[in-house]
């Protein structure tokens, strides 16, 4: 069946919906896959379900290179009937001089960049269980590589959340794109910053197939734009384009981080980005979003996780809402609209969501990332439940992705910047079991 939110958005309009208007209908476990129990010393699941670890940080991988550090977006392209990939970020975020490079000086974009993306090729058994095959460096000498998305013509695109570079941070270039890493990459690629799509704090992507569009989201606290890019020719990034940024026709600059409605659609236009590319943006990273800004555009709070679906793109405001606990946001290219489907009016109900995905039954899975991280499952129908807890470190999930068929749920870990255990570690797990007994 197609992914749908379409629940979701009709729950916030329901007239059940309590007094404060921003969750409507939504109901804890509803849907759901029952308690959560200790799986194993990571993780809790709901009963029948298993999990295994494909990958931890510092182990060798197959090309002879460490796994990096702090595992983060990821996205799947299936190979085969049974053999999948996964490209997966790593925000590393350790300084000039104290990075551990991934690949030679000849394939890194910057030779002190400890971040950049690896490959984990994974078969798939009839009941989902998984075998790692090999894994390896896919990407180099890039830094905080948060977030990202796949594209319709089968690659991986992986955002430096960051726009440091020779001045205020000692690298040796600039710093703060978007590079793309095609999934079939046997190897390193040769990197390539995509600076006509933004020099900001980029989070996450979003393509729509229909158009070849990719919608990106800022992560910063209080100035935060949602951005779209028309590139030059479909499905060829590097060949430039136009960057633009989202604004709500009739109401320029509007504030949507708190005080909004659900339910209450908004006309929207945008407005273009003359400068995607300021060198300014070294020492003030919100360059790009005062331009928008000042040009009409809309102000977020924290844009993080973004997907395609429902010809609509879905994101996630982190810490938007009048609680600062979270906001889903619902764009229809096609009616040039948009709509606050969700906002989460407690931590029991939703926290600080960041990456986003959905199964191919059509749940939605989102991460969460605060101290007590736990994946929420979503039902079409806009029923919230708890799908699974970290009981490994104080970090959160991210980079959730379903193989094809939806037996195999993958998702990291993100492990402790300050390493001070086996506990701190970056893990990439793998989930499998009962899911046609819940939404998921």
């Amino acid at each position: 069946m197609a992914p749908s939110l379409t629940g979701l958005a009709a729950c916030a309009e329901s007239p059940s919906a309590p007094s404060s208007g921003k969750l409507a209908g939504s109901r804890q476990n509803g849907n759901g896959y029952g308690p959560l129990r200790r799986a194993g010393p990571e993780l809790a699941l709901p009963d029948g379900f298993s999990y295994a670890i494909l990958s931890v940080e510092c182990r060798p991988m197959s090309d002879g290179t460490l796994t990096p550090r702090a595992h983060d977006g990821m996205g799947l392209f299936p190979m085969s009937d049974d053999v999948v990939r996964l490209v997966r970020n790593h925000e590393d975020r350790d300084l000039p001089g104290l990075a551990m490079p991934l690949v030679s000086p000849d394939l890194a974009y910057d030779p002190q960049g400890g971040g950049g993306t690896t490959t984990l090729e994974v078969r798939l058994e009839a009941d989902g269980r998984p075998t790692l095959l090999r894994d390896f460096v896919s990407l180099g000498g890039t830094i905080v590589n948060c977030a990202g998305g796949t594209t319709a013509w089968r690659s991986w695109l992986s955002c430096e959340e960051t726009t440091e570079g020779r001045r205020d941070g000692g690298w040796s270039v600039p710093h703060g794109y978007v590079f793309e890493v095609p999934a079939d990459a046997d190897g390193p690629v040769q990197p390539q910053p995509l600076r006509d799509m933004g020099r900001f704090t980029h989070e996450a992507v979003a393509v729509d197939p229909g158009t070849g569009f990719v919608y990106e989201t800022e992560d910063y606290s209080s100035r935060a734009g949602f951005y779209r890019f028309r590139p030059h020719t479909p499905g060829v990034l590097a060949d430039g384009g136009a960057l633009e940024m989202l604004a709500v026709r009739g109401d320029p600059q509007v504030d949507l981080r708190a005080s909004q409605s659900t339910g209450m659609w908004r006309e929207v236009e945008w407005v273009p980005i003359e400068r995607p590319d300021p060198p300014e943006a070294e020492e003030s990273p919100t360059t790009v979003w005062r331009e928008g800004f000042e040009a009409g555009g809309a102000r977020f709070s924290r844009l993080e996780g973004c997907w395609y679906g429902d010809q609509s793109i879905y994101f996630h405001a982190t810490h938007g809402g009048d609680a600062q606990l979270g906001q889903v946001w619902r764009y229809v290219p096609a009616e040039e609209a948009m709509v606050l489907v969700f906002e989460s009016p407690s931590v029991q109900v939703l926290d600080s969501p960041d990456n986003i995905t959905v199964s191919p039954r059509g749940g939605i899975l989102i991460c969460e990332d605060n101290r007590d991280a736990h994946l929420r499952g979503l039902s079409p129908s806009g029923e919230i439940f708890p799908f699974a807890r970290n009981l490994l470190n104080r970090r959160e999930f991210a980079g959730a992705c379903f193989s094809p068929d939806g037996r195999t749920l993958f998702f990291n870990l993100q492990g402790d910047t300050d390493f001070t255990g086996p506990g701190d570690l970056s893990y990439t797990f793998a989930v499998w079991g009962p899911w046609e007994r819940g939404a998921l």
